[in-house]
């Protein structure tokens, strides 16, 4: 009883994450543009879905499967619409190429050369891979800040470390 109630609450919660893109649905819908959409979110949350999809069929897992076959076909929309509207259609298009390349290798891999009996605990790892990337695709856009707020608190570290004695000023260093 317990278990099942626990099964049906993360159903219940899992479904509405997935569901969040549809505001986005519908400002692309409304503005017939793109503007302030991320896609990369979309992108990793369907490689996600596909994946554990493959991993609920090999084990069998009915709540997996239909979790996933929703979350993957509400990805696949998101993606189909942001492709639509999008003013630069080949990088997009480009990246879901990339996307189904790495999907299809793996469930490759996965079916030729992983022996049976360790193939579900080695899909689950690579599952898992596709998780971590959904949770961080959001921060894609602080990415390319990291390297400047690291070498400024370098900077401020030398600064602090290396002060100027009172009074005296800043000379060069000897040669």
């Amino acid at each position: 009883m317990v278990l099942s109630v626990l099964a049906g609450v993360c159903l219940a919660a899992t479904l509405a994450m997935f569901a969040t893109g549809l505001s986005d649905l519908r400002q692309m819908l409304a503005t017939k543009s793109v503007e302030n959409i991320q896609f990369l979110p979309f992108l990793t949350t369907d490689a996600n879905n596909l994946s554990w999809l493959g991993y609920g069929c090999l084990k069998g897992d009915g709540t997996v499967i239909t979790v996933n076959a929703i979350g993957a076909a509400l990805q696949t929309l998101y993606i189909l619409v942001y492709l639509y509207y999008s003013p630069a259609k080949r990088p997009v298009l480009l990246q879901v190429l990339l996307l189904l390349a790495v999907v299809v290798t793996g469930y490759g891999y996965f079916t030729i050369l992983v022996d049976t009996g360790t193939r579900l605990a080695h899909l689950g790892l690579f599952c898992s891979v596709f998780t971590i990337s959904m949770y961080l695709s959001p921060l894609a856009d602080l990415v390319p800040n990291v390297p400047g707020i690291l070498t400024s608190l370098v900077r401020f570290w030398l600064f602090q470390r290396y002060r100027p004695e009172q009074g005296k000023p800043y000379s060069p260093l000897p040669a």
